[in-house]
C-alpha cells in the first residue's frame, strides 16, 4: 500500500518560510481561496509522512491520505495566529487525531476497556518474548505469559485493531514465509474452534487431496515441512510449492467469498 501512495505524484511546492506561512494563513482564514490552496498543497508532504504511521491497518492508505488532508485543512481555519509556535507544530496533533478518529469510528466493533487493556497486555508481553526468544511467540507461549487462554488472546487482539486475513505474513526473511495462521497452533490435535466460524473447513475441501493434507498437516498439526515430505515421499521443494500453491488457492477462495 505504501508503493501505491508513493505512486500519487504528489505536486511538488517549495518549503514556505514562516513569515510566508502566516501571511498565507492571515489570508486564508480571511477567505482567501488561493491561499489556502496554496497552504494545503504546500503541506501535502507533512501529511503524507504522518500517514505512513498507519500502514497496516487494514485501510487504503490513500484514503488515510485524504482523512489527514481534511485534518490540515482543519488545522489551517483553527490555528491562531497569536500563538508563538510553528503551524507545523500546531497542525501534527490535528492531523494525527483527524485519521485516528476515523479509525476509531469507523470499527463496528465497540471494544471494552477490560479487553483493550488485556490487548496492550498481550502486546507488551509478545514484544518481550521475542526479545528473549530471538523470534515470533507463538500464541501459547504469550497465553502462558500473560496467564489467559489461548482463545482470549486470540479474541483480544482481534478486537483491538483492524480485521486482518489470516494469511496475512508475520515474517519472511531467505525462507518460506511465516503466515499469521502459523501462530494459531493448538495443542489439541491441531483443532482450531475460533477459525471454524470463518470456514476454514470448509475452503480446505475445496483443495486436491494431497495440498489438502499438506496444509493440514502443516499448520493444524504444526509439522515441518521435511516431515510432511517423508511422509508423501516428496521433496521438501516439491512440498514447499505445493504448500504455496494451495495457500494461493485458498486465497482465491476466501476472496470469492467477499462481496
Amino acid at each position: 500500500m505504501s508503493t501505491r501512495l508513493m505512486e500519487m505524484n504528489l505536486p511538488r511546492f517549495p518549503l514556505l518560510s514562516d513569515e510566508e506561512m502566516r501571511e498565507l494563513l492571515r489570508r486564508a482564514q480571511a477567505g482567501d481561496k488561493a491561499a489556502r490552496e496554496k497552504l494545503v498543497n504546500c503541506n501535502l508532504k507533512l501529511v503524507f509522512n504522518l500517514v505512513r504511521r498507519f500502514q497496516n491497518r487494514g485501510y487504503e492508505l490513500e484514503d488515510l491520505f485524504q482523512i489527514g488532508c481534511i485534518g490540515l485543512m482543519k488545522a489551517i481555519d483553527k490555528f491562531d495566529l497569536s500563538y508563538d509556535v510553528k503551524f507545523s507544530t500546531y497542525a501534527v496533533p490535528m492531523i494525527v487525531g483527524e485519521i485516528r478518529r476515523f479509525l476509531r469510528d469507523d470499527n463496528p466493533v465497540k471494544v471494552s476497556r477490560s479487553v483493550k487493556e488485556a490487548a496492550y497486555r498481550i502486546h507488551q508481553a509478545r514484544q518481550q518474548l521475542a526479545a528473549r526468544l530471538g523470534r515470533e511467540p507463538t500464541v501459547g507461549e504469550v497465553a502462558l505469559e500473560v496467564g489467559l487462554s489461548r482463545e482470549e488472546v486470540v479474541t483480544a487482539l482481534e478486537a483491538a485493531q483492524a480485521p486482518t486475513s489470516i494469511y496475512e505474513t508475520l515474517h519472511q526473511d531467505e525462507g518460506d514465509p511465516i503466515y499469521l495462521l502459523d501462530q494459531l497452533q493448538s495443542d489439541e490435535k491441531g483443532d482450531l474452534p475460533w477459525l471454524d466460524h470463518i470456514a476454514v473447513q470448509e475452503m480446505l475441501r475445496g483443495l486436491p487431496e494431497r495440498e489438502r493434507k499438506i496444509i493440514t498437516w502443516r499448520f493444524f498439526e504444526d509439522q515441518t515441512q521435511a516431515e510432511i515430505a517423508r511422509r508423501l515421499g516428496l521433496s521438501q521443494v516439491q512440498v514447499s510449492r505445493l504448500e504455496r500453491q494451495a495457500l494461493k488457492r485458498l486465497r482465491e477462495l476466501m476472496q470469492k467469498d467477499v462481496p
